[in-house]
């Protein structure tokens, strides 16, 4: 791996605020799947009507990241997460209200379209703020992500399911106290980009790969970043009918189910960064995409408690894999960071759109249950990792 000679600290302060934003933006993209059951009822949706939701928000969420990344790489904006802040409380607002399906298509629209804006310039900003320690910094951002993910179920059992949709109102302070954040960000960002203006830049350290290399890599990334989000949007759109229909479960202790997988996916992610910096990010890449197998292939056919200790293991293992990928790709790419961390996050959350609309047909189709059994089988193509390069060697390119 790449490493660094740099004997400054990360900026924990931005990180953490980072972190906080990322939590905050994503604890709203979190609702989305949480409300489903009570959607579901309200609506009288079919399985495949809620993989089309996920669809849709997924790939607003998706589509504009690598053009917003690849814009920002030109001519980067401190205060975009402002922005973001203000279209997630215009889509929280949507939401509430949405009175029919078309209606709640488009307010999930309007909250990927704020994700797109949101994660591309997060990441370069957790890339800045880290002073070499890259894993690290991209798992604190991360974990902010993974943690808003977690609490979105237990908000959605606690104040929504009690009172209704229109409770979603209720979350609009979320972007508000997100928008004060982004402020401060900003203000850190913008010095530091003007810093940058004044000093003398450094080379560029990139690895001493070919093209055909360098794409090969991607691609590889890419397939494990599909194989790892279909098995995610496995858990996080269906574990609670999966669960309630299996087990007999009610609606609240479904969601707490799911929040057990959310957290450990916080946890797994803070793992990954501290990991990925010490041991390498291939290793960690390797580990986690093909580690979570035979636990996956095992979930199907546990009872009750051992699918709550089984999804806990799912999540550690799987999540830690991706700090590691996002840092992998900024070093393969280092003078597209934005284009490469819109890329691949963008591609995350389409795999988790299209496996969810994917996973609802066939959950209409045959059962629940059933595409468990299927995607059980997703973490074997881990196996490709072996065939990432190792990025010790490096040349310098000057800026």
């Amino acid at each position: 791996m790449l490493k660094t000679t740099s004997t400054t600290k990360p900026v924990y302060a931005i990180l953490v605020a980072v972190s906080i934003a990322h939590l905050l933006n994503d604890l709203i993209q979190g609702v989305i799947p949480a409300v489903y059951p009570l959607l579901k009822e309200e609506h009288h949706l079919s399985y495949g009507q809620i993989g089309f939701i996920t669809l849709v928000y997924q790939l607003s969420a998706s589509i504009f990241q690598p053009i917003v990344g690849a814009y920002t790489d030109k001519r980067s904006h401190p205060y975009s997460q402002m922005l973001s802040m203000f279209l997630l409380a215009v889509g929280t607002l949507l939401f509430a209200y949405a009175h029919n399906f078309e209606f709640i298509l488009f307010s999930v629209f309007v909250v990927g379209v704020a994700s797109s804006i949101f994660h591309p310039e997060s990441s370069r900003i957790a890339f800045l703020a880290s002073s070499g320690k890259r894993s690290l910094a991209q798992s604190i951002f991360q974990i902010g992500g993974n943690g808003g993910m977690a609490l979105a179920p237990i908000a959605v059992a606690y104040i929504v399911l009690p009172r209704g949709q229109w409770a979603l109102i209720w979350l609009l302070v979320v972007p508000l106290i997100g928008h004060l954040v982004a402020y401060y960000i900003g203000n850190w960002y913008k010095k530091k980009l003007l810093a940058q203006e004044k000093s003398v830049k450094n080379p560029i350290k990139i690895p001493d790969l070919s093209k055909k290399k360098v794409i090969l890599a991607v691609i590889i990334l890419l397939l494990l970043i599909m194989s790892k989000y279909f098995y995610v949007s496995s858990i996080t759109n269906f574990l609670q009918f999966y669960t309630m229909e299996k087990f007999g479960i009610s609606e609240v202790q479904a969601q707490v189910y799911l929040f057990y997988f959310l957290l450990a996916i916080a946890v797994g992610t803070m793992l990954g960064g501290i990991f990925g910096d010490r041991f390498g990010r291939k290793y960690v890449i390797w580990f986690s995409v093909l580690g979570a197998a035979p636990f996956t292939l095992a979930l199907p056919y546990v009872g009750l408690t051992m699918t709550a200790v089984f999804i806990v293991i799912i999540g550690i293992i799987l999540s830690s894999a991706f700090p590691a990928i996002i840092v992998y790709a900024q070093e393969l790419l280092p003078k597209k960071l934005g284009m490469v961390s819109g890329l691949f996050y963008g591609f995350a959350f389409g795999m988790a759109g299209i496996g969810s609309a994917l996973l609802g047909y066939m959950a209409d189709k045959t059962s629940i249950a059933h595409i468990y059994s299927v995607c059980s089988y997703l973490p074997l193509i881990g196996v490709v990792a072996a065939l990432l390069p190792n990025l010790q060697r490096v040349k310098y390119y000057n800026n």
